[in-house]
């Protein structure tokens, strides 16, 4: 563990998090026991972390639990510390408050980063503070993100997103990354990774990583159905010829035909679905220690470990050694 003096404490940093009623326990949980279990890596109160809300005192959460906080005018934020905001299914009743909104504005102005977790993104949208930046929030809530304020750039994929003191994450458990990300920016690459052994979690899922796997997506891309049959032989699949021209054949369509009417059902190439699919099936199989990277590769569809390796790095951005470190269930 790394040693610091105590001189290090003048660094110390406020993390504020705005509560309001029905937000979500894990938005505000997950980060919370990020900045915690920092100041234990770290040896010092580097973060001071406030729960607040519009009025104070306690707010119930999406469990039913109550978290007590402090009043937000009454915090006392400066150019050091951060305003992190929380999602839940009570956001958009938040938004409507425009008391709370125009705390939040207030707020904003006196601390240096602001930032949301999973659905809090539309309130910072509603103090204006999305105006003019790159923001991300659940997957399934991008498309009314980007309704609401279309001063924003919304983007889909990300897990989060930092810009010019903006952060925004995805869903839930992307508010961990977002954190440990914050931390890396405070206190460096190494604090950072002694923080992500510590938590157990892998040290900072790259920013641009897709949020969830691609087949959900595949599932959502293809409304029409048509394409649920071949996806399901091809992941049985994956070690046989899935060219163009053989998943042609299997559909009855010429392979020209074929290649222009799944891009236009699934927003894909095949090419880029059978890569992503074996991708997925090597993730699962890495998993589990007693197979061997090789083993993986060719079991997967891959037929060499290099292939595999360039595929993760296109796809997950990291190689497959890197994930089997993070993720690998100890034997």
């Amino acid at each position: 563990m790394p040693t610091f003096s105590a001189s290090s404490a003048t660094d110390q940093r406020r993390i504020a998090f705005v509560l309001f009623e029905n937000a979500k326990m894990l938005d505000i949980t997950g980060p919370l026991q990020v900045f915690a279990d920092a100041n234990q890596i770290l040896g010092y109160q580097a973060y001071v972390t406030v729960l607040a809300s519009l009025y104070g005192g306690p707010v119930e959460t999406d469990t039913g639990v109550l978290l007590n906080t402090r009043r937000l005018a009454g915090v006392g934020l400066d150019d050091m510390d951060t305003l992190m905001v929380s999602g839940g299914d009570g956001v958009h009743s938040a938004c409507r408050d425009a008391r709370l909104v125009g705390a939040i504005r207030l707020a904003s102005r006196k601390c240096g980063r602001v930032a949301s977790t999973c659905t809090g993104a539309f309130l910072l949208g509603a103090a204006d503070l999305l105006d003019g930046h790159r923001a991300v929030t659940h997957w399934n809530a991008c498309e009314g993100l980007a309704t609401a304020y279309p001063d924003c750039q919304v983007e889909s994929d990300p897990i989060f997103i930092e810009d010019r003191g903006v952060w925004t994450s995805a869903g839930v458990t992307a508010g961990i990354d977002l954190a440990l990300a914050m931390v890396e920016a405070d206190h460096g690459r190494e604090t950072a990774l002694e923080l992500a052994r510590h938590l157990l979690v892998y040290v900072k899922r790259p920013g641009g990583q897709s949020q969830f796997s691609e087949a959900p997506q595949q599932q959502s891309r293809t409304a029409t159905g048509r394409f649920d049959a071949l996806h399901f032989w091809m992941k049985d699949n994956l070690t046989a010829d899935l060219r163009v021209e053989q998943l042609a054949v299997r559909c009855a369509m010429s392979p020209r035909n074929f290649a222009r009417i799944y891009a236009e059902e699934t927003g894909q190439t095949p090419a880029r679905a059978v890569e992503q699919m074996r991708v997925d099936a090597a993730r699962q199989a890495l998993e589990d220690p007693d197979q061997s990277i090789k083993e993986v590769a060719t079991r997967c569809g891959f037929g060499s470990d290099e292939r595999m390796r360039r595929s993760f790095t296109r796809l997950l951005g990291v190689s497959p050694q890197a994930y089997r470190k993070n993720f690998a269930v100890a034997g």
